[in-house]
């Protein structure tokens, strides 16, 4: 399991409230599903993608969520 990078404090609680707590659970969600979550922003989805990336992995695609 990877850590999640360090971004805003309104963003990783809201990461966590939702029960995401490592890079390889991240990537279980889609972009829209963490960006409607209060306290997710651009600044930190772009962390959160670079991170991912980083570690060959990616967010999942949002025709497969469906």
């Amino acid at each position: 399991m990877t850590d999640l990078p360090k971004i805003g404090a309104p963003a990783t609680r809201a990461l966590a409230n939702a029960g995401y707590t490592d890079l390889e659970n991240l990537a279980q969600a889609t972009e829209a599903e963490l960006l409607a979550l209060h306290g997710m922003g651009p600044k930190a989805m772009s962390v959160l993608r670079r991170a991912l990336e980083e570690h060959g992995l990616s967010f999942r695609d949002q025709a497969t969520a469906e």
